[in-house]
């Protein structure tokens, strides 16, 4: 077997083998093959496409060509939740503590952001001294022991597809069904859950800009799951206007313990609770969306929740302080409001262009090795829906450096878009598959 005979197979448009993928992979993996053959294929795959049985032997062999966490001595049931990204996604600091007071083991393996705001791991920083680098054997007992552990991501979880996607990101290739699927699967997979549920966003702050896109891509991986033996529900949500109010990292964390608190925007709020009812369904903890629903709600307005994230923290070694008090962060030294021409109402809201502006002020990386600024970010005083008189704030800039706030202005005034009527209301979740 050679890997042009591959190239030219699927260049033609045929199916691909097991066996043939299995090489591939293996030989990526490797490092046998020159890149340019890997990027020829890739393009090959980018054209013709791959059928379901071709993507989930993708995904199989991705998942295998690393290490395969076993999370078999955690109690229960173990559900993941994975979200394709947007702006103000702080989902996972308000979810896991809520499924995890519901008694459910939450086993989060995240990752560190590229891009607008950072990653999981980067807003938990926050949370001063908070560990997120621990050996397996300390993460299993940490879930053991609380219901929760979050850690970051090993160095060897999908070797294959770290390469793959290096150079998808360079070559074109990266807006494929299939090759986003398999990554993102091979990933979740070998982290070890039993079950996994899938926060796939469409719009103007989501990789997938259209709800179509978002579906096939919800379909594709749900798809794999059920061909690798594990239950994957998906939710297609709303990402035309940023999640929440707050985009920046220490912000978010304060909006999401706000909500942990009762209080906080109730399109966060809601957003959660759907995707941890789901959650709950997975781990047999209810038969019913509409209890599992109930039982989400219970864990906040019963003070369980916010509870569970201060353990977590604590567990962690990290500093509660904020969640007590939090006025307690770090602020940045500049505070800027933002107004916008006109009035009316808010019909829309780019949020790709909020992303921007709190990555002009350092809430974001442009490059791996980027340092994040985790004071800094853009709070919304408006969202779709709402009504802006002429000169009223619409937007709150925390800047450290004074000289990029005029660029995130513009990029904030670019963002809204103003009419004479009130918009419909969009529901947040477009559709629920599995």
């Amino acid at each position: 077997m050679r890997m042009l005979d591959l190239i030219y197979k699927k260049r033609n448009g045929y199916e691909l083998t097991k066996d043939e993928i299995n090489f591939f992979v293996k030989g990526v993996t490797d490092d046998e093959f020159p890149d340019y053959q890997v990027s020829a294929f890739l393009m090959a795959v980018y054209f013709q496409k791959m059928n379901e049985r071709e993507t989930a032997d993708l995904t199989e062999a991705m998942m295998h060509s690393g290490d395969i966490i076993s999370l078999k001595n955690i109690d229960g049931i173990k559900v993941d939740k994975h979200s394709t990204g947007g702006v103000g996604d702080k989902t996972t600091i308000v979810l896991a503590p809520m499924v995890a007071a519901c008694d459910v083991p939450v086993a989060k393996m995240s990752g560190r952001g590229l891009g607008h705001t950072g990653g999981t791991i980067d807003k938990l920083e926050a949370f001063k001294n908070l560990e997120t680098e621990m050996s397996i054997e300390a993460f299993i007992n940490r879930v053991n022991d609380i219901k929760l552990a979050v850690a970051g991501q090993t160095a060897n979880l999908a070797p294959a597809d770290k390469k793959l996607y290096a150079l998808r990101d360079v070559t074109g290739t990266v807006d494929n069904i299939s090759l986003i699927a398999s990554s993102i699967m091979s990933k979740k997979l070998a982290s070890g859950a039993d079950a996994i549920v899938l926060d796939v966003k469409y719009g103007s702050g989501a990789f997938m800009k259209s709800l179509e896109e978002a579906k096939k891509l919800a379909e594709s991986m749900v798809s794999i799951g059920k061909k690798l033996d594990r239950q994957v529900v998906a939710l297609v949500t709303d990402m035309d206007q940023p999640l929440g109010c707050s985009v920046g990292n220490t912000l978010e964390v304060l909006e999401a313990i706000d909500v942990l608190k009762g209080n906080g925007p109730e399109d966060l709020k809601y957003l959660c609770i759907e995707l941890g009812a789901q959650m709950l369904l997975l781990a047999e903890k209810t038969d019913s969306l509409a209890s599992a629903r109930e039982l989400m709600q219970e864990s906040i307005s019963n003070g369980k929740a916010l509870a569970k994230l201060k353990e977590f923290v604590q567990e962690q070694n990290g500093d509660t302080q904020i969640i007590d008090h939090p006025d307690a962060y770090d602020q940045a030294h500049f505070i800027r409001e933002v107004t916008v021409d006109g009035e009316g109402y808010v019909v829309a809201i780019n949020a790709e262009n909020i992303g921007k502006a709190a990555l002009v002020l350092g809430a974001g990386r442009t490059q791996k090795d980027s340092i994040i600024d985790l004071s800094v970010g853009v709070v919304l005083k408006k969202k779709r829906g709402d009504f802006v008189t002429r000169g009223e704030t619409v937007a709150v800039i925390h800047a450290n450096v004074e000289d990029a706030i005029p660029e995130a202005i513009d990029w904030i005034e670019k963002a809204y878009s103003l009419r004479e009527n009130a918009p419909e209301s969009i529901d947040m979740v477009q559709a629920v598959i599995k």
